[in-house]
């Protein structure tokens, strides 16, 4: 079960883990799993999901995102391993590339992050914006008409991608009902976002990225892109996946998750331990990209 009673426990590396929308914390609890004793996973409810669902102002940006976060997480103390997945890795990106979360981050993992508005530099990639936007909008519309079942719907419809439909029970679909109108928030903030390319191109920190070939090809190239900008990231890509994989692919992308984290932990410590020169010398070397195969 992920951690929801949010206190710092001493001596155990911190993992802050992000939800997609319409999921919350709980989404993490195999992760937490994977990770074992030897970390403390927080793994929050963001704004208008979960605990947090009868906030009276909800988030218009992902920087108002982050700050709605500051009660859960603000007062964990020391370095962090940070993972998001779709809403929730926009939500993680914009956390390290703050000024005042990104020399906290000592890794990143962004699963599907959508971060769309980086994909309007070009003809092509920005048919892929387009599509989406509209889809943002027809989704606005259905709500403003009081058609919550119908915006569900076109929601869940975009986000199968290319995957066989999955039937959700009565009670999933009741429960994503409740929350669907946060939705609309949520399209405001990433299509609002800007300068991500250059905002990717100035992380430092150890990132790995994941796709699943069967999710919207809008976000398997938005995790193409990032590989390309972010110095030294980590892609991998599971062909068989959808965009939920960290829920259904779990038992395949966990350990790369963890394996991620411990190899940054591991590294931390030498540089701990070295001389100054060297330790400066070190965080300064930039590795080369490496995909890790499907």
């Amino acid at each position: 079960m992920a951690t929801t009673a949010l206190t710092l426990q001493d001596n155990k590396p911190c993992v802050i883990a992000l939800h997609a929308s319409l999921f919350s914390g709980r989404q993490w609890s195999r992760l937490t799993e994977a990770l074992g004793e030897a970390y403390q996973v927080i793994a929050p409810d963001i704004s208008g999901y979960g605990n947090h669902v009868a906030r009276p102002i909800l988030p218009t940006t992902l920087s108002d995102e982050v700050a709605a976060l500051a009660d859960q997480i603000d007062h964990l103390a020391g370095p962090v391993h940070l993972v998001g997945h779709s809403y929730g890795g926009a939500v993680a990106f914009k956390m390290a590339s703050s000024e005042r979360w990104a020399g906290r981050i000592r890794s990143l993992t962004l699963i599907e992050p959508v971060l769309p508005t980086l994909l309007r530099d070009n003809p092509a990639d920005r048919r892929l914006h387009d599509v989406f936007a509209d889809m943002g909008a027809r989704v606005h519309v259905d709500l403003w008409n009081g058609s919550y079942m119908e915006a569900l719907d076109r929601f869940l419809d975009f986000w199968n991608g290319s995957a066989p439909r999955e039937t959700l029970s009565g009670e999933a679909r009741l429960r994503m009902m409740q929350v669907i109108e946060k939705v609309a928030f949520d399209f405001t903030a990433i299509l609002g976002e800007v300068n991500i390319a250059s905002a990717a191109a100035a992380l430092r920190v150890p990132t790995l990225l994941v796709s699943g070939g069967l999710s919207p090809y809008m976000t398997q190239r938005i995790v193409a892109k990032l590989a390309a900008l972010i110095p030294g990231a980590e892609a991998r890509h599971l062909p068989g996946a959808g965009h939920m994989l960290p829920i259904t692919h779990a038992k395949a992308i966990n350990p790369d998750i963890t394996r991620h984290i411990e190899l940054t932990e591991d590294l931390a410590k030498v540089l701990l331990a070295s001389p100054p020169g060297v330790a400066a010398e070190s965080r300064t070397r930039e590795p080369q990209l490496r995909l890790m195969p499907g």
